[in-house]
Parts: C-alpha cells; sequence; structure tokens
C-alpha cells in the first residue's frame, strides 16, 4: 500500500508543517485552508506567512480552499482540524474521499457535546468496512521544529496493521521518526489531555513556582491522564511512550506550546478572555478541559488536575488558591 497523493485538511501552523513534511518528502500534497485567501496567499507566497512564517513550500504543494480539489484522488488524508470544527468538515469531506483512502488523524481534543474521542467522530462518518483506515498520529512534535528539520519522534496508532505500516512510512524521513502501534485510543487520550495538563504547568510557571512543582504537575497529570486513557480501553505502557510521557513533557515545559502560554499569562492575572482574545491559533487544552472534565465525572476517573484546571478557566477560581486545592487534598497512596 503506497500513499503518494495527500491532502492535509487544516493550514494552521501544525498541517502546515506536515503538508510541507510530505511534500518535501516528494509526495503530491494539497492544503486545505478554510479561507480563500489564505489558500490563495500560500499557493502564491509558497509560504503560511500567518502561521508558519519563514518557511518555504514545495512546489508540489498546492493549496486550496476547495475541499474537492483538495480530496481529488487523495491516498491519504491527514486531518489537522481542530476537534471543535472537525464534524462540520468531515460531513462534507467524506463523500468526496476515495473508499481506499488511509486516514491520518492530527487534530487532539474531545468533543465538548458529545465528549467522543477524534476516533469515534470519524467513525460516525466512515462506513463500517472503512473504519480501519482511519490512524492517528501524536508524540512531542512542535510545527515549527518539525519544519525546520529538527529531528522528532512519533507514534502513529492504527487497527490496520497494513494501514498503520502505510501511513508510518508516508510519514518517515531522516528528521522524522515514526514508530507505530495498535493503540489508537492511548495515542488519541495522550495527544488531547497534554494539553489541559500542560494549562496547569503554565499557570504554576505564571506564579513563579519552580521546577518542583512542574515536576509535580507533569507526573501527576501523566497519572491522571493513564487512568482516564486505560479506563477507555488504552494500555497503560502507551502512556509511558511518545503520545503521553513525550508529548505532555514537551507541552508542559516548551515556549512553543499554546497550551503552557495560557496557564502562563493565566498565573500573572490575565484573564481567560483578553488571552484568548490576543491568540491568532487554538490552544486546544481551553475546550479540552471542559470536555475532559464532563467525560472524567460521566465514567467516574478521578481527576483533580483537570478539575482544577476548569474551576480556573470556567468558574473564576483564582490561580493561587489552586495549587492551594490540589496541595491540600486528603493525602492518599501514590499508586491507584
Amino acid at each position: 500500500m503506497t500513499l503518494s497523493k495527500v491532502a492535509v485538511l487544516g493550514a494552521g501552523s501544525w498541517g502546515t508543517a506536515l503538508a510541507k513534511l510530505l511534500s518535501d518528502k516528494g509526495h503530491e500534497t494539497h492544503l486545505w485552508a478554510r479561507r480563500e485567501a489564505q489558500a490563495r496567499a500560500i499557493e502564491q507566497d509558497r509560504e503560511n506567512a500567518a502561521y508558519l512564517p519563514g518557511f518555504a513550500l514545495a512546489s508540489c504543494l498546492h493549496a486550496t480552499s476547495n475541499l474537492a480539489e483538495a480530496l481529488e484522488d487523495a491516498e491519504l488524508l491527514v486531518s489537522v482540524v481542530p476537534t471543535h470544527g472537525l464534524r462540520s468538515v468531515l460531513e462534507q469531506a467524506m463523500p468526496l474521499l476515495r473508499e481506499d483512502a488511509a486516514i491520518a488523524s492530527a487534530s487532539k481534543g474531545i468533543e465538548n457535546e458529545s465528549l467522543d474521542l477524534v476516533s469515534q467522530i470519524f467513525d460516525q462518518h466512515l462506513p463500517p468496512d472503512r473504519r480501519h483506515f482511519f490512524t492517528c498520529i501524536g508524540g512531542p512534535s512542535f510545527a515549527k521544529e518539525v519544519a525546520a528539520g529538527i529531528p522528532t519522534a512519533v507514534s502513529v496508532g492504527g487497527h490496520d496493521e497494513r494501514v498503520t505500516a502505510a501511513v508510518q512510512e508516508a510519514f518517515t524521513t531522516d528528521r522524522f521518526r515514526v514508530y507505530s502501534t495498535d493503540d489508537v485510543i492511548g495515542v488519541e487520550v495522550g495527544g488531547a489531555m497534554k494539553n489541559v495538563i500542560a494549562i496547569a504547568a503554565g499557570i504554576a510557571d505564571g506564579l513563579g513556582f519552580g521546577h518542583n512543582t512542574r515536576a509535580a504537575l507533569i507526573t501527576r497529570g501523566l497519572a491522571e491522564i493513564s487512568r482516564l486513557a486505560v479506563n477507555l480501553g488504552a494500555h497503560p505502557l502507551t502512556l509511558a511512550g511518545l503520545s503521553g510521557m513525550g508529548d505532555l513533557v514537551l507541552t508542559a515545559t516548551g515556549d512553543l506550546s499554546r497550551n503552557r502560554t495560557v496557564g502562563l499569562r493565566l498565573g500573572r492575572g490575565q484573564s481567560l478572555e483578553e488571552i484568548l482574545g490576543d491568540m491568532t491559533q487554538v490552544a486546544e487544552g481551553v475546550k479540552t478541559t471542559r470536555s475532559a472534565r464532563d467525560l472524567a465525572a460521566k465514567i467516574g476517573v478521578d481527576m483533580p488536575i483537570t478539575e482544577t484546571v476548569y474551576a480556573v478557566l470556567y468558574e473564576g477560581l483564582a490561580p493561587r488558591a489552586a495549587v492551594a486545592d490540589l496541595m491540600t487534598r486528603p493525602p492518599r497512596a501514590e499508586r491507584g
């Protein structure tokens, strides 16, 4: 199974970085942007100046705002649409996609109202006999560093070994290493939940706390992520890998992290409305916090850091009081 013609849906920084990676490798790549003006600018300037400035795009990459044009004969669909907008895009895109096309989701989140994972949203838009074409990509990978060719390792999860191997091969380069796994849920939950914990770590940094606090939040945050993922059917070791611990460490500590930046500014006293008003790209963790908190309550999983981040984002809890609430919870065993 060879995947040489690719459609990337979503022309933000991550979508553009993946489209650049694939087109630099020689794949004929169409990058779909929601806005016609953005697509036209990318196509003319050979650069996504709005979201990934300074990186020249190969001649085999074409930008378009026409879904039918982007998906025509595509052998691989790469979805980088934010989770809250994914369902509406899939309703238009899936009828246009060829029946044997592989799918690689790089969207990270949990839908607010339905509490569905991204794979579940795709399942609802794919016939049962095509669901095995779905895979998802996760791991520590800032868009700017991938575009710059900085060595990066990620994981791709899929249910069909042949499809997963084909997606793995499509993305692999000498600077982008892809590992495979059959644990789709683990990859998805790790990618979604690391954004919530990154907000918490950012809050602690914004309050001026030190490395001890950050390390505690990352470690106990990973415990929360693992509890949720395993409850949903994931393998616990997946969360110790690239799409769990790896992605969490990067997002909770890196200066390029949008979600950590949200937390950092909250910790410094800015309001959520002010922060989001200044941002040109989506910080998925803000919406994911709500859905993760609701999902945890629905299935009975204890997630105190997520609950506390929710209280800061949506209930007006002061960041310093949030830390005090977490530190003064009743003592408990570390495992369990």
